[in-house]
């Protein structure tokens, strides 16, 4: 399905929903006429119905027929939230972007996929720390004094002894601590191009060209 076709999707989705919606409530305005109709007709001229109990149901459609707009409303937004998003997203296919993970990989030629981390506040050290498939660290990088943000990372696909290594994935992660020596929240980025994106059961998802699905909201950074 080509982008356009699902920007549409969205937001025909939310359009059929609130006609569905306004034509239940036409059906239960009708089915509250004709009751009141019958009740009326068919009271007792000696008993007959107290204005406050027929104002009282008139308030209770009314207060239906409020809360059946409102949602309406809400579904009408949502449906335009869902377009922009999607409209959004569509803007990023082919474009390279970092998002949560842990891989980097090194090609034969010892090149290696860019990845990144990300620091929730502002350390006095951070680590850098790569290691193979059996948990052996290959390289260890300090990085010193650092502020909170997002920091994009290449690595030459060489050993701390400056050896090019195997081809295969690696994986990274980091330590990072402030001034007490205390650990600071920070989360390793790894790297992707998006092919494509889809609207499923899950909301908007974002292909990428490895394979992997990710959300619109796992993006860090756009490179």
């Amino acid at each position: 399905m080509t982008a356009v076709n699902e920007v549409y999707g969205a937001g025909a989705a939310g359009a059929a929903l609130g006609a569905q919606t306004k034509s239940l409530l036409g059906d239960t305005q009708d089915r509250f006429l004709t009751l009141l109709v019958t009740q009326l007709q068919n009271q007792d001229p000696l008993n007959p119905m107290d204005n406050a109990e027929v104002t009282s149901q008139i308030a209770q459609l009314s207060t239906v027929q409020g809360i059946t707009q409102l949602n309406n409303t809400l579904l009408a937004l949502t449906g335009q939230m869902d377009m922009s998003q999607s409209l959004q997203a569509a803007g990023l296919i082919g474009k390279d972007i970092l998002y949560p993970g842990e891989t980097v990989k090194v090609g034969a030629d010892g090149a290696s996929t860019p990845f990144g981390i990300d620091l929730m506040s502002g350390v006095t050290k951070a680590t850098v720390t790569i290691r193979d498939n059996s948990g052996r660290v290959v390289y260890s990088h300090d990085m010193g004094p650092q502020g909170a943000g997002i920091y994009p990372l290449n690595w030459d696909g060489k050993d701390t002894a400056g050896v090019v290594v195997p081809e295969g994935a690696y994986t990274v992660s980091v330590d990072a601590f402030n001034a007490d020596g205390k650990p600071v929240s920070a989360e390793t980025l790894t790297a992707g191009s998006i092919n494509s994106i889809a609207y499923t059961a899950e909301g908007l998802r974002l292909n990428l060209m490895d394979g992997g699905k990710i959300s619109l909201l796992d993006i860090r950074q756009v490179m």
